[in-house]
């Protein structure tokens, strides 16, 4: 009975939550960093071989690894500031503390002791807290 017939397990499975995809500026902008720097990399490899086979083409390599090494340092630093001027622009907030989420937890938290007190401003759209209460 160790051998009774069920259900394949399946390969892949989804993961509901998973990681966040990255915006698409992030994203292009890290594929075209991590290309630049593969080839720099094997550009700058060729050229120690080639040094060391004392090769003429040694020279011209080592100066254009050189620019790709910068193209390559200039491509991950504009990740980095693509990032952040995704986050800056779409309001993406990091920080758990957060003054959004502080002013959220006192509204709440203003509206919850309205309700235990059993007050009009519990059913109403302007509870205690909200800011259009505290302008009126």
């Amino acid at each position: 009975m160790e051998h009774e017939a069920r259900a394949p397990q399946q390969l892949w499975v989804d993961d509901e939550k998973g990681v966040r995809r990255m915006p698409d500026p992030v994203r292009t902008a890290a594929v075209r960093a991590v290309l630049l720097v593969a080839v720099t990399l094997i550009q700058a490899m060729v050229a120690f071989f080639l040094t060391m086979t004392e090769s003429w083409l040694a020279f011209p390599l080592v100066l254009t690894s050189v620019g790709g090494t910068i193209a390559a340092t200039w491509s991950v630093l504009d990740v980095w500031v693509t990032r952040q001027v995704w986050n800056q622009r779409h309001g993406v907030v990091s920080v758990p503390s957060s003054t959004a989420r502080q002013l959220r937890r006192e509204r709440r938290r203003a509206r919850r002791a309205a309700k235990r007190q059993g007050g009009a401003d519990a059913s109403g759209s302007e509870a205690v807290g909200s800011p259009m209460a505290e302008a009126a």
